[in-house]
């Protein structure tokens, strides 16, 4: 199968774009720079040259190929909203591209969609109304895609799809620590985050993909919730650095932009994903991906 991949020289999209060509799949992957055209090539995919805000450049990519999995998004959190929004956008002009075929399209959310302090499953809705979760943006899009008869599948991403190069949440915490001088976690810790390794995530995202039915929602999920203490504790560990507790009010002092992330309770199960793709996940945890020292070696990529 030819796959237009977005995002394709991101974290989770260059694992997407070796698993596909492993298994035997042509990767056509968006490259809006030198640098990510170069990469792609390295990694013996096809480029095609754009981005996410050129949504000719999506439709057209989209139309040159059996399917399409969207993992491109813009982390710049001072604009969340907007660029939430205009992930809506990027997937109506690939929905649009793909209408009239069979051709698949996976897009990529967050577990974040979903109401908080409970398990949630695939079946569970993203909370609606006032209280929705920008992201939340992905999912209607999606759903408005489906309506019009577009094969779509939502896989919901965990707070931590980590590895050796991320550059997301856990790196953000391990910066927090050395600028504030402590690992901290907002009352007694125990509000929990799923995690997967980027390379299950990307299994899954294949899987997904291959399936003979559509899949609506799948979960990458390969730890339903690790309390964050323990994720705070180990930062400390390897930091040298106390480890704190901070009370809701104290929690924006330390954390910053990030306070509510710290705070995110969401347990999540893939129990449902598991049985239907024989998806197991197979790589180590987070916690013991920490105690591998390379998060501590590298710094994440600026952030607002």
């Amino acid at each position: 199968m030819r796959v237009f991949i977005t995002g394709a020289t991101g974290f989770v999209g260059a694992a997407v774009v070796r698993e596909l060509i492993d298994a035997g799949h042509h990767v056509l992957g968006l490259a809006r720079s030198d640098a990510s055209a170069a990469a792609l090539d390295r990694a013996g995919a096809e480029v095609h040259r754009g981005s996410i805000h050129d949504l000719d450049s999506l439709r057209s990519g989209a139309s040159a190929c059996d399917g399409v999995i969207h993992t491109a998004f813009d982390h710049d959190f001072s604009k969340y909203r907007e660029h939430c929004e205009a992930d809506r956008r990027v997937i109506e002009a690939l929905g649009a591209a793909l209408s009239g075929s069979d051709h698949p399209l996976i897009v990529t959310s967050a577990v974040g969609v979903l109401p908080l302090g409970q398990r949630a499953t695939e079946a569970t809705p993203p909370v609606q109304g006032a209280q929705a979760h920008p992201r939340a943006a992905t999912e209607e899009a999606a759903a408005a895609v489906a309506a019009r008869g577009v094969r779509v599948s939502v896989v919901r991403l965990p707070p931590s799809v980590h590895g050796e190069g991320d550059h997301g949440f856990v790196p953000i915490l391990i910066d927090i620590a050395r600028r504030t001088g402590a690992s901290a976690c907002v009352d007694d810790g125990q509000n929990r985050w799923p995690a997967v390794h980027r390379r299950d995530a990307a299994r899954l995202y294949r899987l997904v993909l291959e399936a003979p039915d559509v899949v609506p929602t799948a979960h990458a999920i390969a730890e339903e919730g690790i309390p964050f203490r323990d994720i705070a504790t180990a930062i400390g560990r390897h930091t040298h650095l106390p480890v704190v507790s901070t009370s809701a009010a104290e929690a924006a002092r330390h954390f910053g932009w990030f306070a509510g992330f710290a705070a995110l309770d969401i347990p999540t199960s893939s129990a449902r994903t598991q049985e239907r793709l024989g998806w197991r996940p197979e790589q180590i945890g987070l916690l013991a991906d920490l105690e591998q020292g390379h998060y501590f070696t590298t710094r994440p990529e600026p952030t607002p």
